[in-house]
């Protein structure tokens, strides 16, 4: 059976003020008690004694009294400005707590903001990185790598000077491949662009400035399914395979599954630039 609880000691809940009271009390009227029966057969002079002894307890009590109702008043000042500094204290936290939390509301509106930005930016960069590239291939400014066919040209053995390759064969086969679809053509490593020229200089052909010699070797990228058909069968081409035929040009062609061409050099501007809206200026 579960044992029932014991109540605490009245000295233990009492308040120190009370207890002191009582506590004092019930020794001086015990004190007083016994001498008055110790002394009760003594005369007058006993009953000044005891009257003295009666009140100079009482003052002993009343000081007694006096110092704890002092001290259970300042302990209580004491614990009623520790508290009221506590509260202060959790309301001035309160405050700081709620301006952190609204500058942090603030903040993931402003990164929110941020990321989706950076993401815009990243999207446009990724676009305007794939045009780069394809604009890189068009005008020849940037290295390319894919299927096509490569043509090798000999001039014929033993022929005179003037039945061999000249700038003008290079250039009918060049355009040919254009036509046929080539998005990229190359003579001897050297890329051709927009503006590079085949030329003539003396005995030598010059590509883009630079001088070459045979064999003459035209790589072309494009579908190998029909790059060489349509070559054959377009205006450029039929001419340039009869004319290597009649002066006994030899003209290799096969295809190629991995070609590679550099960039070509691309000369800088010099007068032309970015046409604008309006007029033509006179």
């Amino acid at each position: 059976m579960p044992t029932e609880e014991r109540p605490l000691p009245a000295h233990v809940t009492m308040p120190l003020l009370e207890l002191v009271t009582r506590s004092s009390l019930d020794q001086d009227y015990a004190t007083a008690a016994a001498r008055s029966r110790a002394r009760a057969g003594e005369g007058g002079g006993g009953r000044r004694f005891q009257t003295g002894a009666a009140l100079a307890v009482l003052a002993a009590f009343g000081l007694l009294v006096g110092i704890a109702f002092v001290q259970t008043r300042s302990s209580e000042g004491d614990r009623l400005a520790t508290r009221n500094s506590l509260i202060q204290q959790i309301e001035d936290r309160r405050e700081a707590i709620a301006a952190h939390q609204d500058r942090i509301g603030r903040l993931r509106v402003v990164i929110v903001g941020l990321e989706r930005r950076h993401a815009t930016v990243d999207a446009d960069a990724l676009a305007a990185g794939e045009r780069l590239d394809r604009l890189r291939v068009r005008t020849g400014s940037g290295a390319v790598q894919g299927p096509g066919v490569r043509i090798v040209i000999q001039n014929p053995p033993g022929g005179l000077p003037n039945d061999a390759v000249r700038d003008s064969d290079l250039a009918m086969l060049v355009d040919g491949l254009w036509n046929a679809g080539a998005e990229a053509i190359a003579i001897n490593g050297r890329r051709l662009s927009a503006r590079t020229a085949i030329r003539n200089s003396a005995a030598a052909i010059h590509v883009g400035g630079q001088p070459l010699s045979p064999p003459y070797v035209v790589e072309a990228i494009g579908d190998p399914r029909t790059l060489q058909a349509d070559l054959i069968n377009g205006d450029q081409g039929v001419e340039f395979f009869n004319l290597a035929r009649s002066l006994g040009f030899t003209v290799d062609r096969d295809n190629v599954r991995g070609l590679r061409l550099p960039a070509a050099e691309i000369r800088p501007m010099r007068y032309a630039r970015a046409a604008t809206q309006g007029r033509d200026e006179r």
